[in-house]
């Protein structure tokens, strides 16, 4: 492996991690940040491109099989504690951190076409929050879902607070962005066969009693606005969680977690079913 030990964060290539609040400018650049023990040795066990890392000699010694195995493709900066807890956000990164690549977007008729069925989808209607599109993304790769359709106004998975949120899911994950969500989920219902269903507050139809056994797209909407109007038109149900009065809704990550486990719960009943 190549290691550069450095006294100092100005070199050229150590920029991304000098410039952590600039996620959005590296999404453009087609970049991401990875930080902390857990999340960095997941970028480094996958198979996504890895630009550079930043460690301390600790974490070097971590993660050495992982860093020899990706040879001198790889470039480690060793940095001593005392400059790496200068950079922002010391509480996340510990002194581990490293720079990806962002992996090309996937066609979402490539995601889904050799998915296991049921197959299950889960879509993105203006998210904001990086770290609710992290949670999302966690509970979409804890629940075997086979991709994440990003629409044109929610925010990137790849964003640092959403990759650390994701906890490294997103690394092998299949994210699908689009930029007319409404499109590609009719798309996905005439072309795949897949049934929509926005997920939102307002419905009068329980999540109990929907059918998510067949194939399904799960849609969640803005965290205050919901799912918009357009998207709404789309979709085939809406249904919402049961609440008591003095509670008018969950936070979008936790709902998310929710709604998967009940299209689980339902597509394995039929499977089992199937089978006797």
């Amino acid at each position: 492996m190549r290691a550069v030990h450095v006294t100092t964060l100005e070199p050229a290539e150590l920029a991304p991690y000098r410039t952590l609040r600039r996620a959005t400018e590296h999404v453009r650049e087609g970049i991401f940040i990875a930080e902390g023990g857990t999340v960095v040795e997941r970028l480094l066990a996958s198979d996504l491109e890895v630009v550079s890392a930043l460690l301390t000699p600790e974490w070097v010694e971590r993660f050495r099989p992982h860093l020899e195995g990706r040879g001198n493709a790889l470039t480690i900066f060793v940095a001593p504690i005392a400059l790496v807890e200068r950079i922002v956000g010391f509480h996340y990164h510990q002194g581990a951190m490293a720079v990806g690549r962002i992996r090309a977007a996937t066609s979402l008729h490539d995601a889904v076409a050799h998915a296991p069925r049921p197959r299950l989808v889960v879509a993105l209607d203006g998210l904001t929050s990086a770290e609710n599109v992290g949670a999302v993304v966690r509970n979409c790769a804890g629940f075997g879902a086979a991709a994440l359709l990003v629409g044109e106004e929610t925010a990137s998975p790849w964003l640092r607070r959403a990759v650390r949120n994701s906890m490294g899911t997103v690394f092998s994950l299949s994210i699908c962005p689009t930029h007319s969500l409404a499109g590609a989920l009719a798309s996905l219902r005439s072309a795949d066969g897949f049934r929509i269903v926005a997920a939102t507050p307002a419905a009068t139809h329980p999540l109990q009693e929907a059918d998510l056994s067949p194939d399904c797209c799960l849609v969640f909407g803005h965290e205050g606005l919901g799912v918009s109007a357009e998207v709404l038109a789309v979709c085939d149900d809406a249904i919402a969680i049961p609440m008591p009065p003095e509670v008018d809704s969950l936070n979008v990550a936790s709902a998310t977690a929710v709604f998967l486990y009940e299209a689980r719960r339902q597509q394995a009943a039929v499977e089992r079913a199937a089978r006797t």
